[in-house]
């Protein structure tokens, strides 16, 4: 079915804006194509009030078109203006624009005027605008003499500006000589009309270069007035400056100084009226002046001010309202108010209109025999005239066309003609201006045509509107008809929307809507149709948006942006700070999906916005970093409230970027006694900006206050001024006072002086008293300097003291101080210790008691006793010889104490001495005790030697410690098989005199183990440990040389030699071809049992190896209580005295390696077998 054409605003709702902004301008395109007869319309021209710069050449504008091209002309001030008289003027080719050339010659007033331009072809004629030509003017100021202005501190004052009258007005503003502004506050400001106002003024006022300068732009000229003098006294200034030059009369601006209400500099009276055009800017004005400085507020009688067209400009002096409306007229009131009294002042307000569109009349084509209106809708205030002309010329004298009636604001047509084609002026006016508009009405009789052009292709993001653009004309209007591919029926109403322009709108685009689409239209005289492709796309996403960001200064802040896309659409990403470009700093790096900031700092902080862009959409991520950093340090300090002990600080905090302070830490200086320290003074809370401070007397202060938040301290204030505080008397005393002797007849008194903080004046000293304690003698006092001794003479020995130290200046002393106890000096104790007893506890401790001294004999302190005690002599050698004293001090009043490490069977001497401050007594006699007997040390060395085939000799040393009488030694052994076991153990008693023993009835070719120790009555010893081997059976030796030597020995031997010759021979023959080498194999089958390397120790006890390494067994090692011998304790082997088994005898069997007394810890390992050799060992010897 057909889909009818709806109105433009039909399904279009409040959310769709950019949609109608689109389908509006799609509207304003449906225009008459250039290729067909139209009337001229104008398309630019000048502005209608046309201000020119007088240094540059006149370009007056005016560009039409139409079918025909139109041709131009211009009316100067209501006639014709002909511009082939006037060589300055010329017309631009093609166009209607005017050039005026007066830089060569000629003056731009000549040229001033009112212009129109026509634009005609055989369609009919447009005109545009009357436009105004003025060449702007910036003149100078009027000279004058401007007179020095001298006025009391307090009072107002008003310094007029007056700019000479330009073209346009000029811009206002007032400097000094440097061309610096000056600044303006609530106390002085600058009006609308241009003059400076001061509400009151003060002494920093004066100054003598108060210049007004006015700026026109349009010439970017500035002019200057003369600069005016202004000097502010006080009243004895002023007294003194009327009585030497001036009259009473004279005097300017007599009012008075003193505070007083406010009053209305302007407006003048108490009601004003104002008058403004609707849509320009509505400036109200009120300055007042008083002291102190009013105050000024705004209201709107019977109504509200506007919320948002409403601005409060030049500190609430002027309030302004934008775009103003005649709903904005009404009675304004200023109120200035200040702590005296208020004023107010009441604006009238009416707002009038120049005339403004309400329907504005739109180009018309009709069709022969159609019908049709024009129409011109306008308001205003007043209401404006409409007046209509045809072609440029009144309609009332332009040739009468039968199809035309005119009602008003309207035109009527009805079955025109193609001579009924002109263009219509309308003109609606009142005293505040004009409006003229251009409509034509051109009669046509055109098939539909498509302007769009064909296959065109439209890509659009899904679930979003798809708007599918027909351009058409014809005449009369066709009808539009939608179709969705080759063989589809007209798209449906409900689904679809088709508006006025032949656009069609699919509300939501799904994937399903890609397609071909067709646009048919269609009118009496014909048919057109165009294709066009629609393509749906998947929306950008942003899949990992930048996060809120909270960064110290100085470090680096990274934000992420990851986008996905269809994949036929290439993104853009971009970054923007603040809705702006990122700053233009290599700190900015920006990769695929992230933004990195380096070193970051205060102006980084803002909002950071990822913006992905693709040819269909954008879509957008914003995340706010946060610079923090430690406070800025507060400033402007100031001391208040100065007493005695007291003062309050006031400053204001620094900037706490962005992370709040959380307290204030004041420290202060001591100007006085300790220039250059800062000392902690007090904290307060981050919410509090004063602090009552404690002071000391006598101290010259500076503070200075720090800030601090959670980041960290700030750098410390400037210091606040220096404040010295009066002298008073000390509040305390010296602390740490003592009085301890130096000698036994002094008492040194010490203390720790006062700082001069502390002192609290000048003229710190300390008053020394002193007495005996136990006496009723009186207080002996002396005065001394800012020291911290003072050394009483002349006192009994150690003789208990009260002691005061009070501190004095010249203001007086400090409180009465607490007494405390001290000694005079002490001497050496006169008594020693009596009935001195030692108890031996066992042979390596004893213990000592004795019997206090009497108290008054310590003549000091009693520290302790302390006891010296020597070895005297052996109970066993009763060798005499010095032996270096011992000492034991025992703190306190024990009486009793442990002598431990003491050497068993040893003679010892002790005595014991009381110790004090000053050092011993006389020594107890001396007390001489012995310790018994203890287990003797291991033998100092253990030998075997001379080994046969069944004996061996040990030879030892003696223990060096033996602690006691030897009573005999042990001697353990046993023999260690070829499985490495160990055998039966054998127990032996030696005497203890001693130190050979030769052991027989052994095994030939056996290795032994020994354990050997001393003994004493206290038991036994520590045991060394050995190992040995029995020599090998000479006759069997003897008959293992004789087979060697026999000649059919050596004859097998060199048959044997010749047998593996050949072999030799054979297998290099056959190696290429991989034969078996048959030697090889016998050689493997009767390999020596002797040569072969045992195996490894598995870890039990009593088992050896004999690895081809022959690494030594250890010596020296302790044999366990159940008298088994672990691997890792077995004394060395002989293999670390010769060069290893097969090497050890001679022909005759004696033993030719010697025994040393090594005791080195090694791992235990393996000897050789204890089997005795076999014959044909001894030829593999020999070979």
């Amino acid at each position: 079915m057909q889909l009818k054409i709806m109105p433009k605003k039909k399904r279009l709702s409040a959310g769709r804006a950019p949609l109608m902004l689109f389908l509006c301008q799609m509207i304003s395109a449906l225009e008459v194509p250039l290729d067909l007869v139209q009337p001229p319309t104008i398309t630019q021209q000048s502005p209608k009030d046309y201000i020119i710069d007088p240094r540059e050449n006149i370009v007056i504008q005016c560009e039409a078109k139409g079918k025909p091209s139109p041709s131009f002309s211009w009316t100067r001030n209501g006639t014709h203006f002909d511009i082939d008289k006037d060589p300055l003027v010329t017309m631009k080719p093609g166009s209607g624009t005017l050039t005026i050339n007066i830089m060569s010659e000629g003056k731009a007033e000549t040229y001033e005027g009112v212009y129109q331009c026509t634009a005609r072809n055989e369609r009919g004629a447009a005109i545009s605008n009357n436009i105004v030509i003025r060449p702007s003017r910036s003149p100078l100021w009027t000279k004058e003499k401007l007179e020095p202005i001298i006025l009391r501190n307090g009072q107002s004052l008003v310094l007029p500006c007056r700019p000479p009258i330009g073209l346009p007005p000029p811009i206002i503003f007032w400097m000094d000589n440097s061309f610096q502004r000056l600044p303006q506050s609530e106390r002085v400001s600058q009006g609308l009309n241009g003059d400076l106002y001061f509400s009151n003024v003060l002494p920093e006022d004066t100054r003598e270069d108060y210049i007004c300068y006015a700026r026109f732009n349009h010439t970017q000229t500035i002019q200057q007035k003369q600069p005016i003098s202004v000097k502010v006294i006080s009243v004895d200034e002023l007294n003194d400056t009327i009585a030497a030059n001036l009259s009473d009369t004279e005097f300017y601006g007599a009012k008075s100084h003193r505070q007083r209400p406010p009053t209305f500099l302007t407006p003048d009276g108490n009601t004003s009226r104002k008058e403004e055009l609707r849509g320009n800017v509505l400036s109200l004005e009120c300055i007042a002046e008083g002291l102190p400085t009013p105050i000024i507020y705004w209201i709107k009688e019977d109504g509200t001010l506007p919320i948002n067209r409403t601005f409060y400009r030049n500190f609430k002096k002027t309030l302004q309202i934008v775009q103003v409306t005649e709903a904005d007229s009404g009675n304004y009131q200023c109120i200035a108010k200040n702590a005296l009294g208020a004023i107010h002042h009441t604006i009238s307000v009416t707002v009038k209109a120049a005339p403004y569109w309400i329907i504005a009349p739109q180009n018309l084509v009709l069709s022969p025999e159609e019908d049709g209106t024009l129409i011109c809708r306008a308001n205003g205030n007043p209401k404006p005239r409409i007046s209509w002309l045809s072609n440029g010329v009144p309609i009332e004298i332009a040739p009468d066309d039968p199809s035309r009636k005119i009602d008003g604001d309207t035109i009527i047509f009805s079955k025109v003609q193609e001579r009924s084609s002109a263009v219509y002026q309308c003109n609606a006016s009142n005293e505040y201006g004009y409006l003229l508009a251009n409509a034509f009405v051109n009669v046509l009789a055109e098939p539909p045509r498509i302007l769009t052009s064909a296959n065109t292709l439209y890509q659009v993001i899904a679930n979003r509107p798809a708007l599918l653009d027909c351009a058409f004309f014809g005449s009369p209007l066709p009808t539009i008809e939608w179709f969705k591919g080759a063989k589809g029926s007209a798209l449906r109403e409900d689904i679809y929307v088709l508006h006025e322009n032949g656009t069609l709108e699919i509300p939501v685009a799904q994937k399903d809507s890609t397609g071909t689409y067709t646009c048919v239209a269609r009118n009496k005289l014909g048919m057109a149709k165009n294709d066009v492709h629609l393509e749906i796309k998947d929306p950008t996403r942003i899949i990992k948006q930048p996060e809120y960001a909270v960064v110290q200064r100085g470090n680096t802040v990274s934000f992420e942006c990851k986008v996905k896309h269809d994949h036929t659409l290439i993104p853009t990403v971009m970054w923007l700070k603040d809705h702006g470009e990122l700053p233009n700093d290599g700190r900015f790096t920006v990769d695929k999906d992230r933004l990195v900031v380096a070193d970051v700092n205060d102006d980084d902080g803002g909002t950071y916005t990822c913006v992905a862009n693709t040819t269909l959409d954008n879509v957008s991520a914003s995340a706010v970093l946060s610079v923090v950093d430690v406070p800025n340090p507060p400033f402007d300090l100031e001391l208040t409230d100065q007493l005695d002990r007291s003062v309050q600080l006031s400053w204001t905090p620094g900037d706490d970027n962005n992370s709040p302070i959380t307290k204030f830490i004041i420290e202060y200086e001591d100007a006085m006694h300790e220039p250059g320290l800062w000392h902690h003074q007090t904290e307060v809370p981050g919410t509090q900006t004063t602090a009552q401070l404690k002071l000391s007397p006598y101290v010259n202060y500076s503070f200075r206050v720090m800030a601090e938040n959670n980041l960290g301290r700030s750098l410390p204030s400037e210091a606040s001024e220096q404040y010295l505080t009066k002298a008073a008397e000390p509040d305390k005393n010296p602390t740490a006072v003592e009085g301890l002797g130096s000698e036994p007849d002094n008492l040194v008194i010490t203390w720790k002086p006062l700082n001069g903080f502390e002192s609290n004046g000048p003229g710190l000293q300390y008053k020394v008293s002193w007495r005996q304690k136990d006496g009723d003698d009186e207080w002996t006092s002396v005065v001394v300097a800012n020291v911290s001794k003072y050394i009483v003479s002349g006192t009994p020995t150690f003789v208990p003291y009260l002691i005061k130290v009070q501190a004095l200046n010249d203001a007086g002393f400090a409180p009465e101080p607490a007494a405390v106890m001290g000694h005079s000096g002490e001497d050496l104790p006169m008594v020693a210790p009596g009935n001195v007893r030692v108890n031996v506890v066992n042979s390596t401790l004893a213990e000592v008691h004795w019997d206090p001294v009497p108290l008054k004999s310590i003549r000091g302190h009693l520290q302790g006793y302390r006891i010296y005690y020597w070895k005297a002599q052996s109970s066993l050698t009763r060798n005499r010889r010095h032996i270096e004293k011992k000492i034991l001090t025992f703190q306190g009043s024990k009486t009793h104490g442990m002598l431990p490490g003491l050497e068993p069977f040893s003679h010892y001497t002790l005595n014991v001495r009381v110790v004090n401050g000053k050092g011993e007594g006389p020594a107890s006699p001396d007390k001489v005790f012995n310790t018994p007997e203890g287990v003797p040390s291991a033998p100092s060395s253990l030998k075997i030697v001379n080994p046969t085939l069944d004996s061996l000799t040990l030879e030892w040393e003696p223990p060096s410690h033996p602690n006691g009488i030897l009573t005999e030694y042990t001697l353990k052994y046993q023999p260690i098989n070829s499985t490495h076991e160990l055998g039966p153990l054998v127990d032996l008693k030696i005497p203890a005199n001693k130190t050979r023993w030769i052991l027989k009835n052994l095994n030939f070719s056996t290795r032994y183990k020994f354990y050997f120790y001393a003994q004493t009555a206290a038991g036994s010893g520590i045991q060394i440990t050995e190992e040995a081997i029995t020599t090998v059976d000479e006759a069997m030796a003897s008959r293992q040389v004789d087979i060697a030597t026999q000649g059919w020995f050596i004859g097998l031997m060199c048959a044997v030699a010749l047998l593996i010759l050949i072999l030799l021979i054979v297998c290099f023959i056959r190696r290429n071809k991989g034969g078996k080498y048959p030697v090889k194999e016998k050689e493997d089958a009767h390999a020596d049992p002797e040569i072969q390397p045992m195996k490894e120790d598995d870890g039990t006890f009593g088992e050896y190896s004999d690895a081809e390494d022959h690494k030594p067994l250890k010596k020296g090692s302790r044999t366990p209580s159940d008298r088994t011998v672990k691997k890792e304790d077995s004394d060395d082997s002989l293999v670390d005295y010769g060069e290893g088994v097969n090497g050890q005898f001679n022909e005759d069997g004696s033993f030719i390696g010697q025994y040393s007394g090594k005791k080195e810890k090694e791992p235990a390992e393996g000897n050789e077998s204890s089997e005795a050799p076999s014959p044909v060992n001894a030829m593999n010897s020999f070979v």
